[in-house]
């Protein structure tokens, strides 16, 4: 059951009680509604709309995946543009951006606090609070560290909220996310009919093992050299132990029995077995304006290729795959073909979403439909790629399609084939960072694609696609994860291979089997276990909003940034004139000024 519900009148109600803006800035709103919001809550249709709400707070942290995917290794500019202040770690804690962030966490924070407060005998809708509080806190304390920790609902001006230490969140987290793992009030398994939109006893477990893998490395492990990415472990509270034991409970001994295009294709949306929780978005019965309400999953990561408009091409933003990203994907694993769009269709100039990008989802006859433009991965050669254009020559000729046409093999450096309009190409070959410059390439992520984005210039809030919080094989890969940390490098080793199996990826018998086709700088040093789980979630996630966090977490951020990102040079560009090194997001400007509590000691390193 998808939650459409009219959240301004909710909100304005909500606003009677006063909502938390962040921890700086508590509003005392005037209620223009003329009902008193306890009250209205308190009622069973005012607490369900409280609840779709709170659920719906979701949406501005988790739909713009910048925070979380630039100023990684995967990631650069496209089309002559760089990746701004997040790529370069240029941002201030007057950043915009940031500040939002921050407000949006502690507004999705506030109203799971008064979520709670209203529940009164509803334990499943008490249950859901809980965890919405402790997931936005999550996100708080892997980009911010140390945060206010808030539990309670505020509705007042106090303005004097400490920082509270990791060694007290993580704690205090996990005790309430254990509480309710096995409520009975909350439903064992996703459920398939509400489409994996509520909070479910495997979701709460899922979170407790995104948590204790976060606990364990920020309290039971000590940096060494941030430019080499080496730390010790002394992980005495055995909080991996505990994250690989949740994620195992989160994966409920399921296996990975579809396959990875099915387990993305939009058709499979609301029957997917493998999400474990999701944001849902649901353009049918939309309330309110549908160029509004939706988001720009599918637009962020890909070459620009013009205005949908004029092009019948998808559009995407300026973030494409970095240098190392296109050279992840070994031969046969069927997760490139499932994770980019790979051929894209040439449009007529009046059939839209039967012609051009979205042909793939809605079009007929694709085996004969003509191409517009071809992404051959690296590991294809010329005289295999001219045996596919060669085999499907008549599809290249543009004829009164809109279109040039294109194809490439995607390394470094690019071949390009540029097509005349009858169908003959010329061959060249270019620095991958000179094609990524101009149009057209390199291939766009697929796995966020709504088949019915209507034909607009941006189509940046037109998306309708759920968001994915977590699923099967991200449990699976956190479980490695959390085993290798623990000493288990057996259990590991498993878990790795259940991902990889499933996508025929290639099984390692050992760690030391790994091998990988990107260009490593000697500063960058050996490749590590912990380096193989990492480029197998870059691999299995690629675009889903995880990067930042997991090499933040892993002490790895330097040391990736430097050898892969473009934008940093060295590990003096992570830093400010005093050598500290940007770890995590600056505290927002308006956050220091209004707390009473925090003084400039209470700024992040770096700032």
């Amino acid at each position: 059951m998808k939650k459409l519900i009219n959240i301004a009148l909710v909100a304005a109600i909500a606003a009677g009680a006063g909502t938390l803006t962040g921890c700086s800035d508590f509003l005392e709103a005037e209620n223009k509604t003329n009902i008193n919001s306890d009250s209205y809550f308190a009622t069973e249709a005012g607490l369900e709309g409280l609840r779709t709400y709170a659920y719906s707070r979701l949406q501005p942290v988790l739909s713009s995946p910048d925070l979380y995917e630039r100023g990684t290794d995967l990631y650069c500019g496209v089309h002559g543009e760089n990746l701004g202040e997040l790529s370069m770690y240029t941002f201030t804690p007057q950043s915009g951006t940031i500040s939002e962030y921050y407000t949006n966490l502690y507004s999705l924070v506030n109203n799971a606090n008064y979520l709670v407060q209203m529940a009164g005998e509803n334990g499943r809708v008490a249950a859901e609070g809980i965890f919405l509080r402790n997931f936005g806190f999550y996100l708080l304390t892997q980009q911010f560290g140390a945060v206010p920790y808030v539990t309670w609902f505020v509705q007042d001006a106090e303005r004097n909220y400490p920082r509270t230490p990791l060694s007290e969140i993580y704690p205090a987290m996990i005790a309430e996310l254990e509480g309710i793992m096995n409520d009975a009030d909350l439903p064992a398994d996703p459920e398939s009919d509400d489409g994996y939109g509520y909070v479910s006893q495997r979701a709460v477990k899922a979170l407790l093992a995104k948590v204790c893998l976060a606990a364990g490395w920020d309290l039971g492990t000590t940096l060494t050299d941030a430019a080499a990415g080496t730390y010790t472990v002394n992980d005495t509270e055995g909080y991996f132990t505990k994250a690989a034991q949740y994620a195992d409970a989160a994966i409920a001994g399921q296996g990975l029995t579809m396959t990875f295009e099915e387990k993305w294709a939009p058709e499979n949306e609301n029957s997917n077995n493998e999400t474990i929780f999701s944001l849902q978005y649901e353009r049918n019965g939309f309330p309110g304006n549908l160029s509004e309400g939706g988001h720009g999953m599918q637009n962020q990561i890909g070459g620009y290729f013009g205005q949908p408009k004029s092009t019948g091409e998808k559009y995407c933003g300026r973030s494409g795959m970095s240098t190392k990203a296109i050279y992840l994907w070994g031969p046969g694993d069927a997760r490139f073909d499932a994770t980019f769009m790979t051929t894209m269709y040439n449009y007529d100039g009046s059939t839209w979403g039967t012609t051009g990008y979205y042909a793939y989802y809605n079009g007929s006859n694709l085996n004969s439909m003509p191409i517009a433009f071809r992404f051959f991965p690296y590991y294809v050669t010329e005289s295999e790629a001219e045996a596919e254009l060669a085999a499907n020559a008549s599809r290249y000729v543009r004829g009164d399609n809109v279109n040039a046409v294109y194809a490439y093999i995607m390394s470094d450096p690019v071949v390009r084939y540029t097509f005349s309009a009858n169908g003959t190409y010329t061959k060249s070959t270019a620095s991958y960072s000179e094609v990524c410059s101009g149009l057209n390439f390199p291939a766009t992520v697929k796995k966020f694609d709504d088949p019915q984005t209507p034909q607009e210039n941006t189509n940046t809030t037109n998306g309708y696609r759920d968001i994915v919080v977590f699923h099967l094989s991200d449990m699976y890969l956190t479980a490695a994860e959390a085993y290798l940390m623990a000493g288990n490098e057996s259990q590991a080793l498993a878990r790795l291979n259940t991902v990889r199996d499933r996508s025929n990826a290639g099984h390692l018998n050992a760690f030391s089997d790994y091998q990988h086709e990107y260009t490593v700088p000697a500063t960058f040093g050996a490749i590590t276990p912990l380096d193989v789980i990492l480029d197998e979630k870059a691999r299995e996630e690629y675009g889903e909003s995880g990067r930042w966090i997991d090499l933040r977490r892993t002490r790895q951020l330097v040391r990736y940034n430097v050898a892969f990102n473009n934008d940093v040079p060295s590990v003096a560009t992570m830093s400010n004139a005093q050598g500290e090194i940007k770890w995590y997001r600056p505290i927002p400007a308006e956050e220091m000024g209004n707390n009473t509590a925090l003084t400039d000691a209470d700024q992040n390193p770096g700032y």
